[in-house]
């Protein structure tokens, strides 16, 4: 619920996403919050810095909440809006909009990804969960042969009790899927070249390297952001050294993994697969992913949808809040973290 201390200062506030962004996201109860603690520009949204209401509005617009679909803040956009402090983002990444000007500028930033880290690591632990028992394919059997058989026959390799999960890239999302693992009894290994052994230690985790986390794991969960160091890090070696029956998930970007790999050793019905994400992102119809049995796509619906676009919301008027009592943002984003950021 949206605090009733008044603010130190009302700033002026528009709102730059498409629009589809704007209806999902900022639907009548968080714009009526936003405006308790700002002064909003009139509706509709800009999705089109150029026009010339857009830059009417610029002009005397103090802080931005973006979401997905705005346009990027160039030096242009920057001129027509002298008075741009802040810019407060409504989605994860930052990286289609804000530019170099912005930095240049001093301009601070805010983004949400944190907001949408939880239900990329929920459906992240339940997928782990899920397919620790093989659900889906029992679930499968069980529709054919329409009867079970004993339970006291299944399989010791079926099951989540001391199975090896491997976390590939400490992020946000990949500690927030460390963090909801603990209760579990799941030895977590993590792979991050940036976190050192002890920091490992205080997440709870072993820290290895690239090689032990794949081969030494039962689950590897891929939350590394795609950079050009990192594109198809996921190799042909380290997908052929997983145990067998071994389960890759991949909830970070499609081109981590060298897909044509993938595909050669889930034909070899040696490992299976959670996809969240592909490359390209919608495959089309005919692509060879779509007839392994023992992968499992899910259309990037990972990340926040639906009521959980609320929480976004939430965060991001939260952000508003703090930066207009003059107490800065609890979610900033740094131009030197940038680069590592999904």
């Amino acid at each position: 619920m949206p605090s009733s201390t008044p603010t130190a200062h009302r700033p002026r506030t528009a709102v730059a996403m498409s629009p589809e962004a704007a209806t999902a996201v900022l639907g009548p109860e968080p714009l009526a919050a936003l405006a308790e603690v700002c002064d909003p520009a009139p509706l509709p949204v800009l999705d089109d810095f150029t026009t010339e209401r857009a830059r009417a509005v610029l002009a005397d617009t103090e802080l931005l909440v973006t979401g997905w679909g705005c346009p990027p803040l160039d030096g242009a956009v920057l001129e027509a809006a002298p008075r741009l402090r802040a810019v407060v983002h409504t989605a994860g990444t930052v990286r289609g909009h804000i530019t170099e000007a912005c930095w240049e500028r001093g301009i601070e930033v805010s983004s949400a990804a944190a907001a949408n880290a939880l239900p990329v690591a929920e459906y992240t632990v339940a997928m782990i969960l899920l397919s620790g028992k093989r659900v889906l394919e029992r679930a499968r059997s069980y529709r054919a042969a329409r009867h079970r058989d004993s339970a006291l026959g299944t399989s010791p390799e079926v099951g989540n009790y001391r199975r090896t999960v491997g976390i590939l890239s400490a992020s946000l999302i990949g500690r927030r899927v460390i963090e909801l693992l603990r209760p579990y009894d799941l030895p977590v290994l993590l792979h991050d070249p940036y976190v050192a052994a002890a920091e490992a230690a205080a997440l709870g985790v072993r820290q290895v390297g690239l090689d032990e986390l794949f081969s030494q794991s039962d689950v590897v969960s891929v939350h590394t952001p795609l950079l050009p160091a990192t594109r198809g890090l996921v190799s042909r070696e380290l997908l052929g050294s997983m145990r067998r029956d071994g389960v890759l998930i991949n909830t970070s970007r499609g081109p981590v993994v060298d897909q044509e790999a993938l595909i050669d050793v889930l034909r070899q019905d040696r490992i299976r697969a959670v996809l969240d994400v592909t490359d390209p992102d919608v495959l089309p119809p005919g692509h060879p992913l779509w007839e392994c049995e023992n992968a499992l796509i899910t259309p990037h619906l990972a990340g926040s949808q639906g009521n959980e676009w609320r929480r976004l919301a939430d965060l991001a008027i939260g952000e508003v809040r703090r930066w207009a009592a003059g107490d800065g943002f609890a979610h900033p984003v740094h131009q030197e973290r940038l680069a590592f950021l999904a």
